[in-house]
């Protein structure tokens, strides 16, 4: 199918298969932050970040720590002067984390994402601090060498495909902070203190046009928004028909240039401020809606994609420890939760400058590709059921998908007695746990509802899945 340069033809894109049955990607935020590392942390705060409950100078996200440094006071400013002195400037971050990357084996970090049992990576090409972590042709008006020496969405491309997952990119169209200099302290701001000069327009449209044609990524995954003056379904049209099976996010919000002067700022902190908590406004066009680091709490016709960190932040942060970090079960729950509603999870690792991974981050990692091994089949290429839950399972929680008229029940926590009731319609079906392949005796409930007994052993974290067959 050939796509037009128009809104009405870029929405008829259909939402590829393979991007609705891989159900888990990579997320890497890899940059000059990762060298300080540092934000405020701890769940306490985290929460109260999520909330809006805490100033921009209190951003619990490492990669944000340019714009926290630009905030007089702020923990990063604290922070930064103690260590490394108040004149030492944050591009002085690029020698160091350029000398750190010749260390990185993309390969190694390849192997470990489809060990996980990540089907597609997204990696972050430039943050809002402008740094390019491609060899790009198109360099930086302000700030010379600012990108990475080394081809880093080149050679992790390959490694990627190497092993049989799909390659995207992130790319922050909306902001970057090497055009402007005023920190950003208030969400209007966020949006509306970007740059968006005639210049800008055209390095953004450039840069997303080559990494197009140098990596034929297979997603397009922009940030916060992008800049008033651009003729966004030419982009999109493009990338369709370069890649068919492509598929973009919806971070793509153009606001008209009117809100990038004074009064303009003044009107949108206004309109934000009677805007329901949480809500966005809907974009023109996308593939699939981005929340982060939250969850939906129903099942929905439209696909999603949950953005989170293993911790509380996306870049590096050194002083997050064990506590701070997900546990493989964390995972393994949250994945079941989000795949049951028609979800994606995009979980992201936080590498340190030469590249390594803390280890509690690998083991988080580890833990899930090993129940993924196991359990993959009630996962990957499977749809959402009638319902995601149970609310009648006792004290058993439970997560349901389907697949080729096979219908997986995920127990997320298991039933003190060992008895699971079963759904209604499971009855004069199999019964088979998925790890063994052992198949299960049901029984009936005194309400007559199908159950079955499971042998605990021990394995009270355990989280099994029981699959049912119907003839």
């Amino acid at each position: 199918m050939s796509y037009q340069p128009t809104l009405e033809s870029v929405k008829t894109h259909p939402l590829p298969d393979w991007y609705h049955d891989a159900k888990f990607g990579i997320f890497i935020h890899w940059g000059l932050y990762s060298v300080p590392a540092f934000a405020p942390h701890g769940k306490d705060f985290a929460e109260k970040m999520l909330k809006g409950e805490l100033g921009f100078g209190e951003s619990t996200y490492a990669e944000w720590y340019q714009n926290s440094l630009r905030i007089p006071g702020s923990p990063v400013n604290q922070y930064h002067a103690k260590t490394y002195g108040p004149d030492f400037r944050y591009e002085q971050f690029a020698a160091r984390f350029n000398e750190q990357t010749q260390k990185w084996n993309p390969d190694a970090w390849a192997e470990l994402f489809s060990r996980a049992g990540a089907r597609y990576v997204v990696l972050v090409t430039k943050h809002h601090d402008g740094f390019l972590m491609w060899n790009s042709r198109h360099t930086n008006p302000h700030i010379p060498n600012w990108q990475a020496t080394r081809d880093i969405a080149g050679e992790l491309s390959q490694a990627v495909s190497a092993r049989q997952m799909k390659m995207g990119f992130y790319y922050s169209s909306l902001l970057d902070w090497s055009f402007t200099k005023n920190p950003i302290t208030t969400l209007a701001g966020l949006i509306a203190s970007s740059p968006t000069s005639r210049a800008y327009v055209d390095y953004v449209e450039k840069h997303w046009l080559e990494l197009i044609e140098r990596y034929d990524p297979w997603i397009l995954w922009s940030d916060i928004g992008y800049p008033p003056g651009y003729d966004l379904p030419k982009l999109w049209a493009h990338f369709y028909n370069n890649k068919p099976d492509g598929v973009v996010n919806d971070r793509w919000m153009q606001l008209p240039k009117f809100f990038f002067n004074r009064l303009g700022r003044y009107i949108l902190t206004k309109m934000m401020e009677r805007m329901p908590k949480g809500e966005t406004p809907k974009p023109v066009h996308c593939d699939f809606v981005t929340p982060e680091y939250a969850t939906l709490d129903h099942i929905t016709e439209h696909k999603w994609e949950t953005c989170r960190g293993i911790g509380n932040s996306f870049g590096y942060n050194q002083f997050e420890d064990a506590e701070d970090y997900q546990k493989a079960g964390d995972l393994i729950r949250m994945l079941a939760d989000i795949v049951s509603k028609n979800g994606n999870l995009l979980l992201n690792v936080g590498p340190r400058p030469d590249g390594s991974i803390h280890p509690a981050q690998v083991d988080a990692l580890k833990g899930l590709g090993a129940w993924l091994e196991v359990n993959g089949e009630a996962i990957y290429g499977t749809r959402p059921w009638m319902r995601f839950t149970d609310p009648d399972a006792g004290d058993a929680q439970v997560r349901y998908t389907a697949r080729d008229g096979a219908l997986y029940i995920i127990i997320t926590k298991l039933p003190e007695n060992g008895i699971l009731p079963l759904p209604e319609e499971a009855a004069g079906g199999s019964f088979t746990l998925l790890e063994t392949g052992e198949r299960l005796q049901g029984g009936s409930s005194d309400g007559n509802r199908p159950v079955v007994q499971l042998v605990l052993d021990g394995q009270e974290n355990a989280i099994p899945v029981i699959k049912i067959q119907f003839s």
